[in-house]
Parts: C-alpha cells; sequence; structure tokens
C-alpha cells in the first residue's frame, strides 16, 4: 500500500491529477467548452499513460535481460 501511495505522489503524477482538477473546475464553471475539455484532457492523459506503458515495457526488457539496442 505504501509503495502504491509513493508512487503516486511523483512530479509527473501530481501534475496530472492537478491538471486534471483544473480542466475539470474550468469545465464546470463555463470558462473552457467541452471540445477543448476534452481535448487537453485526452492529450494529458495519452501522455501520462503512454510515458506509464513506455517504462513497464523497459522495465520489463531489462528484468528478462535483453539488450535494449534491439
Amino acid at each position: 500500500m505504501k509503495d502504491k501511495l509513493k508512487k503516486l505522489l511523483c512530479v509527473k503524477s501530481i501534475v496530472t491529477l492537478g491538471l486534471t482538477g483544473v480542466f475539470c473546475y474550468l469545465s464546470v464553471i463555463g470558462v473552457i467548452s467541452a471540445d477543448l475539455f476534452m481535448t487537453v484532457y485526452t492529450t494529458i492523459i495519452a501522455f501520462y499513460f503512454g510515458v506509464q506503458a513506455t517504462k513497464a515495457a523497459v522495465t520489463d526488457k531489462e528484468q528478462k535481460g535483453l539488450d535494449m539496442n534491439e
């Protein structure tokens, strides 16, 4: 449990959660349109999960002892 909480508190996660909160708030009060919200939010989430998937793939290769240049 502590490991998951520790990982959640890394800078990337804080920025992602903060931006999500800000854009949700701006959308609710009507400052930005739903289209802009979806565009920005999709970009943020795609980047976040893309980085996580890449990190997991690198870790898997390292654990299997494969050459990273293959």
